[in-house]
């Protein structure tokens, strides 16, 4: 086909979501619509797999899930409450700091700029997007490894990094579609387009995807 068709594919992708039980769903139960929970959660999720973010998410916000009860922990009970999360010393230190600042800075709140999130410690673009386009409904596309292997495989772009494939889909891919556009990714790539032996043959979307790089699937 000569214009890859993006508005069949998300119509599609979405249909198919809904009837999935993978570990992005059970995250997002576990963070709700809260800004400054969303950005405690990405904080966490990083290098680290949905299932555990989602129970050690749960596990936090069940004991501390506003800046100021986060402020009061003892970061030795800190790091407890959110180990095994990957890199969790680090993670602690970064927490207690974004908490200090929301608290003095946002009263209480995430602050609603790509800059300013992005100068909060322990967050980058992927973080800064995900808070703006999960919590405020503000369009950003929010890249993580989901983001940009899928739509390299489709051949829907071609890119190298992450940062230029958000660059390419801020060019590509409608408006409209930035905000849903990774938790869709993500839910199918944690069940069909998987990084290693993709169930192709199961794929709702596999007449229009190239398959690039795909050297051997289900």
């Amino acid at each position: 086909m000569s214009t890859f068709p993006i508005d069949i594919i998300i119509k599609k992708l979405r249909t198919y979501v809904r009837t999935l039980d993978v570990p992005i769903k059970k995250l997002e139960s576990a963070i709700g619509d809260d800004p400054f929970r969303i950005m405690i959660s990405i904080i966490l999720s990083a290098r680290t797999k949905d299932e555990t973010t989602a129970a050690v998410t749960k596990r936090l916000f069940s004991i501390a899930s506003t800046p100021s009860k986060i402020i009061l922990l003892p970061e030795t009970k800190l790091k407890k409450l959110i180990y095994p999360i990957g890199f969790y010393n680090v993670k602690a230190k970064n927490i207690k700091n974004v908490a200090r600042i929301i608290h003095t800075q946002y009263n209480d709140t995430a602050p609603k700029t790509r800059a300013e999130l992005l100068d909060l410690p322990g967050t980058g673009r992927k973080t800064a997007n995900l808070v703006l386009s999960k919590a405020f409904n503000i369009p950003a596309i929010c890249v993580d490894t989901h983001v940009h292997r899928i739509p390299n495989r489709w051949g829907y772009i071609r890119t190298k990094t992450p940062f230029e494939t958000e660059m390419r889909l801020q060019k590509k891919l409608p408006k409209k579609y930035w905000i849903e556009f990774n938790y869709l990714l993500v839910a199918y790539g944690q069940s069909v387009c998987t990084p290693v032996s993709p169930r192709c043959s199961s794929c709702v979307i596999r007449e229009y995807c190239k398959r690039v790089g795909v050297k051997k699937s289900r």
